[in-house]
């Protein structure tokens, strides 16, 4: 435990930085699972719950799959 309190004073922007990635990889991976769901995409899916990239695959997933606008 005491090595937690070290680590909290050495660096205190560490867990503000966490929680904001935690979030944007919520984001990113909520709309991707829902977006893959409605495509009935099981592999990506899978993929994107299984796997963490902190909102990489997520957005790559969303990149590929957009519907082309004309």
């Amino acid at each position: 435990m005491d090595k937690f309190h070290q680590l909290r004073e050495a660096f205190p922007w560490l867990l503000p930085v966490i929680a904001v990635i935690m979030l944007w990889e919520a984001f990113w991976k909520i709309f991707a699972l829902w977006k893959a769901a409605n495509n009935k995409q099981l592999a990506w899916f899978i993929c994107i719950a299984v796997i963490n990239s902190a909102g990489i695959l997520p957005i790559i997933y969303l990149i590929l799959n957009r519907k082309k606008s004309l």
